[in-house]
């Protein structure tokens, strides 16, 4: 009798492994098969959905005493909605991209890094598409405000270093 009583605690100690391996391989596949599909379906949704998806709208050329120094693809965030969303809850951007911001008039402007994961370097850019101001390294996180110091109609926002590595500054220009 003790022999049979072992033998099924051990049965039922060797199916409560099994099933605890099954759950810790099939549970994180379910879950990453949902977000996928949520990133899909939402797009560049904010809080609470995952990674939102780069979609290029456009381009945008950095340019450095008439020659063009580099130029990336960028999301177009040109409405209050698009804008106030910006690149918040993004956790990777290659460096070939960026967003740029169009804003109906010039004036000043300021940006915050609040729920901004990477750090960035923002560049403001005038009504003559020209550049007025660069933050460079942007603390991810940060509320604090980043301005314009000047008028712009224009904002680029590129990965952390971005300005650095290509030579790109203050009175350049961009074309998109």
């Amino acid at each position: 009798m003790r022999r049979n009583r072992q033998s099924l605690f051990a049965l039922i100690l060797l199916a409560v492994f099994v099933l605890a391996g099954i759950g810790y391989v099939v549970v994180p596949f379910l879950n990453d098969r949902k977000t996928s599909t949520e990133a899909t379906s939402e797009g560049s949704a904010g809080a609470g959905s995952s990674t939102p998806t780069f979609t290029k709208e456009g381009e945008v050329v950095f340019i450095s005493g008439g020659a063009a120094i580099k130029k990336i693809d960028v999301e177009v965030a040109e409405n209050e909605a698009e804008r106030n969303q910006g690149l918040m809850y993004r956790s990777y951007m290659p460096d070939s991209v960026g967003m740029l911001f169009i804003f109906e008039q010039s004036e000043p402007q300021s940006f915050w890094m609040k729920n901004t994961i990477i750090p960035l370097d923002i560049l403001y850019v005038n009504e003559n598409k020209e550049i007025v101001y660069i933050h460079k390294n942007t603390t991810p996180y940060s509320e604090q405000s980043l301005p314009s110091y000047e008028n712009a109609q224009y904002v680029v926002e590129v990965n952390a270093g971005f300005t650095d590595r290509y030579g790109i500054k203050v009175g350049d220009s961009i074309s998109f």
